[in-house]
């Protein structure tokens, strides 16, 4: 059991090291990047939001 402990233990530490060097390697966008970012995120909810509607209103449509 004691075996067992410590190789989750140092499985855990492993997953810190790693997580600790991706955030080393990691940088606040700029502002234009930030823009950008979050333009493509608004249109990828709204074509996914308006292909729901469309199957939506369809099946309502088909359902009469």
């Amino acid at each position: 059991m004691n075996l067992n402990i410590s190789q989750h233990l140092t499985k855990l530490k492993s997953f810190f090291i790693e997580c600790q060097r991706v955030l080393s390697l990691t940088k606040k966008p700029s502002k234009e990047e930030f823009k950008t970012i979050v333009k493509a995120s608004a249109l990828g909810m709204a074509i996914i939001g308006a292909l729901g509607f469309v199957i939506h209103m369809t099946f309502l449509i088909l359902r009469q």
